[in-house]
């Protein structure tokens, strides 16, 4: 199953730089990579990233992280994907701009 981070340009530049990162600084604040599925990942742009442009979505697969990555409650009790390790250039599988279109973001087709 794919899973998603959105990552603002600079983040995701580090991470190309570095090979791995702790993530965002909410990721370093929280201890863990914080990740949405496709039916989730809608509402975190919106209620995370409103109106910020720059942004890119990196898409990860979940069977590869398995032994790092822990399902737990969050918002409305849904359970979303959590990587408790750095995320590395090499678990991302691709990687896509998301425009800012009409105050909304547009993710692309294929999301699945």
């Amino acid at each position: 199953m794919l899973i998603y981070k959105i990552f603002r340009a600079d983040e995701w530049a580090a991470l190309v730089r570095d090979g791995e990162t702790a993530g965002a600084p909410i990721d370093v604040a929280d201890g863990y990579v914080h990740f949405s599925t496709a039916a989730q990942v809608r509402e975190t742009a919106a209620k995370h990233f409103a109106g910020e442009t720059g942004l890119l979505l990196l898409a990860c697969d979940s069977d590869a992280l398995q032994d790092d990555l822990t399902w737990e409650p969050s918002r409305g009790g849904a359970l979303f994907p959590h990587l408790y390790r750095r995320l590395r250039h090499s678990d991302v599988l691709w990687h896509r701009e998301l425009p800012l279109s009409d105050g909304g973001h547009v993710f692309p087709e294929d999301l699945a």
